[in-house]
């Protein structure tokens, strides 16, 4: 139907007079508060069309960008909150499209003709408030900071005793035994910097984890053509502890100076919301829900 709307999903948050005031999402769309009756839990949202939002890779990118900033700014407000992933919609019901496997239509079994988008998101809000607040307790205070940490290969490489010989190795050679000797450096310069990626990886969690409340391992991505990888990871951290982290970072620099670190964050707690909370109508069929996901599984800061 044509004239169905919808809510589009931001976060889940313990409700709070004024939290979403002069607060945009998407395009520009003011968000608003929505709390679940007889609950201490809003979702924060706007209304609008239960078509997703779809476009070429820099729209989506800018997409994911408002809803992030949206969704870090009522955090910083509230002090904890479940972002949910991107375009995660609740339409209205449509009784002559949604049934029940009897093929009756969902909301006739009461004579009703179909809940609206609000009461269908309070309704499975409310089923589930009691979790939903005891994780938002879980995750109060806290805050979730960015890790990645690679080994430069050529300051490896720099510090062998043998570098000067090896360079006149390449004196007087032809043009192949250069290359052929240029390789071999290079596949050394890989196995040395591999060996201390190692070392330093079970150095580098032994210490976060001193520090950290919670340790996801993110998998390495892209590295520069000189770098080998370490780790990257996702940390939940208490807010008083972002500059512990920040010391355990600069000591290890300190010790091993081929390490090249990124330090990311203060943000909401993307990879340590739970999953049940992150996506409306995970499993229960509710088809109006649509999870329309970033290459990292939901709307996530850019790292």
């Amino acid at each position: 139907m044509t004239d169905r709307t919808a809510l589009y999903v931001y976060a889940l948050v313990r409700y709070e007079e004024g939290a979403a005031d002069g607060t945009t999402g998407l395009d520009g769309r003011p968000l608003r508060l929505l709390r679940v009756p007889g609950t201490e839990v809003a979702a924060l949202v706007h209304e609008g069309s239960p078509t997703p939002f779809q476009g070429d890779d820099d729209r989506v990118r800018r997409w994911v960008g408002e809803q992030n900033e949206a969704v870090t700014t009522v955090w910083e407000r509230t002090g904890s909150l479940l972002p949910m992933t991107f375009n995660v919609l609740v339409a209205d019901e449509s009784p002559e499209t949604e049934s029940h496997t009897d093929g009756t239509p969902v909301g006739a079994a009461d004579g009703g003709t179909g809940q609206s988008a609000e009461e269908r998101l309070t309704r499975w809000v409310g089923e589930r408030a009691a979790e939903i607040g005891e994780h938002l307790d879980a995750l109060s205070g806290r805050c979730e900071l960015r890790v990645e940490i690679t080994v430069d290969r050529t300051a490896v490489v720099g510090r062998e005793p043998d570098t000067g010989e090896a360079d006149a190795r390449f004196e007087g050679r032809s043009a192949g035994m250069r290359r052929l000797l240029a390789k071999r450096r290079e596949q050394q310069a890989r196995n040395a910097a591999g060996q201390l990626a190692d070392v330093l990886h079970a150095e580098a969690r032994r210490a976060l984890l001193s520090v950290a409340e919670d340790f996801r391992d993110r998998g390495l991505g892209r590295t520069g053509p000189d770098e080998t990888g370490v780790l990257s990871a996702a940390l939940l951290v208490r807010n008083e502890d972002i500059d512990a982290v920040g010391s355990v970072l600069s000591a290890l620099r300190e010790r091993e100076p081929a390490t090249r670190i990124r330090f990311l964050g203060p943000w909401p707690p993307y990879s340590f919301t739970d999953d049940r909370f992150s996506a409306y109508g995970e499993g229960e069929g509710a088809g109006e829900t649509v999870g329309a996901a970033d290459d990292e599984g939901g709307a996530r800061p850019s790292a």
